[in-house]
């Protein structure tokens, strides 16, 4: 189920429940078949619950009744993620739980409809340490969230939706310190019609891009998650700034904090010296830091994918999961030498997604979340968007998944530059790992985003025999559809 569709299909089951807002208990088994069918990987947990509150506030009414019953039916949601999605956490000091606590504790959070960042550290101290819930008390705290709720119901509108926002950061607050997300197994094996044997190496390239690209649950939806503003366009050799403005409008940083393989991915872009030539030193925290990131996305479904379609198609790639994982440090996060001079000072991960300098020019550089985080810093200026080759190419605008752009980072410029915008970090791990282990250095491939078409060229060329040097993709047309 493609990331388009999984979200409409969970916005439109969740307003078929709140449309009599009761859920008996079929429609609770219901709840939980659903769940368990779509297979949601861990990063679209908080999503699913955010968007029971967010739906449940079009359902809100100036009836007390009703709104109190719409508050038990997303209470019902939240237990049938909880139920099919996650697991409880091993915690300590549980024989010390009270009840009372909990009535109390929430109470006086609900008591000014406003959850701030004290509170919300007072929260998570609460349950992992104050009065940590046993397993038999976890639907009973999480619960009570719902429950205590109801008595803060007003009568107008702006009230109760901001009444909903407590109770969601309440429930946040719970799962990430009570639950786990249960392990996830992509359901599907590699089709033989996606095979090389059946249909050939470029075919089969094409066809597993785009099913990771269907697969991308996770990606960012431009306009609700971020907005772009990529106003002029250029030739690579034209020397003016056709952008007053920065290229990112707004992000929603929140993705980056509350999604793991986000959390993940945001902690390795500080590990590294931007100039070639310098050694790179990597901590004892560094390395924690890589392999905490390989196990979040290989909780996905496009590095799932990945690994098996690898395996189905390539040689001596590891069956097991932690065999493949240490395939992927060796050939994204091991060090080697890209100057000269002696000193491993460059790895594929630095390159394509941190980027470097070198010889007074901008290397590598290709991922969006770094692109917004350096010009959000001040540290790189958009100058525009390079033009298309063709007239008869689409336009280049705000809804754009695939862009080809121009900026100084650091003063330094990059004359050309090509970057997905909205997509996880499991995505592009998942398609330059294909290319490197599967494909070649020039891997043309069509890829539909549901938006528009483009014309691809996923260009990745090795250091070595057996690490990425780069890998990018190049934009060779694009139609809308």
């Amino acid at each position: 189920m493609s990331n388009y569709a999984m979200n409409a299909s969970v916005e439109a089951f969740y307003r078929s429940i709140f449309a009599d807002l009761t859920v008996d208990r079929e429609e609770a088994e219901d709840l939980v078949e659903f769940f368990t069918e779509a297979n949601p990987p861990p990063d679209k947990i908080v999503w699913l619950r955010a968007t029971a509150f967010r739906i449940g506030c079009e359902f809100l009414t100036d009836d007390a009744d009703n709104n109190t019953a719409l508050l038990r039916a997303i209470n019902a949601i939240v237990h049938a993620v909880e139920k099919s999605r996650m697991a409880p956490r091993e915690m300590e000091n549980t024989d010390a739980f009270e009840e009372d606590k909990v009535s109390e504790f929430l109470t006086n959070i609900f008591s000014d409809l406003s959850v701030d960042q004290e509170e919300n550290a007072e929260l998570v101290a609460f349950f992992a340490e104050e009065n940590s819930p046993p397993i038999d008390k976890l639907i009973f705290t999480r619960a009570s969230a719902f429950r205590i709720g109801c008595d803060f119901l007003g009568d107008d509108r702006d009230t109760n939706v901001q009444l909903l926002k407590c109770i969601n950061v309440v429930v946040h607050a719970f799962e990430i310190t009570c639950l786990l997300p249960r392990p996830y197994m992509l359901q599907m094996e590699v089709p033989e019609e996606m095979s090389i044997a059946s249909i050939g190496l470029d075919s089969s390239i094409e066809k597993a891009v785009q099913h990771l690209w269907d697969l991308d649950v996770n990606r960012l939806e431009q306009g609700t998650d971020y907005v772009l503003n990529v106003q002029g366009g250029k030739k690579p050799f034209w020397k003016e700034d056709e952008a007053d403005d920065p290229l990112f409008t707004s992000v929603d940083t929140k993705q980056f904090r509350s999604r793991p393989t986000y959390k993940a991915f945001y902690a390795l872009l500080d590990n590294y010296v931007a100039q070639t030539g310098v050694s790179e030193k990597v901590t004892d925290t560094e390395r924690s830091e890589i392999r905490t990131f390989l196990r979040a996305i290989m909780e996905t479904g496009p590095m799932q994918f990945c690994h098996k379609y690898c395996q189905a198609n390539a040689q001596n790639i590891p069956s097991d999961k932690d065999g493949f994982m240490k395939l992927l440090h060796k050939i994204w996060f091991a060090l080697y030498r890209r100057s000269r001079g002696g000193r491993e000072d460059s790895s594929g991960f630095e390159h394509v997604f941190i980027g470097e300098i070198k010889g007074g020019k901008v290397s590598g550089f290709h991922n969006w979340v770094q692109l917004y985080m350096e010009e959000k810093k001040g540290d790189l200026d958009y100058r525009g968007y390079i033009r298309p080759r063709s007239n008869r190419d689409a336009q280049t605008n705000d809804d754009d998944s695939i862009l080809t752009l121009q900026f100084n980072w650091n003063g330094i410029e990059k004359a050309v530059g090509t970057s997905f915008i909205g997509t996880s970090p499991e995505f592009e791990m998942a398609l330059y790992t294909i290319c490197f282990l599967v494909g070649g250095e020039d891997n043309y491939v069509t890829l539909d985003t549901g938006v528009d078409i483009f014309d691809l060229n996923i260009r990745c060329y090795r250091m070595g025999s057996n690490q990425i040097g780069t890998s990018f993709p190049e934009a060779k047309s694009h139609y809308e559809e």
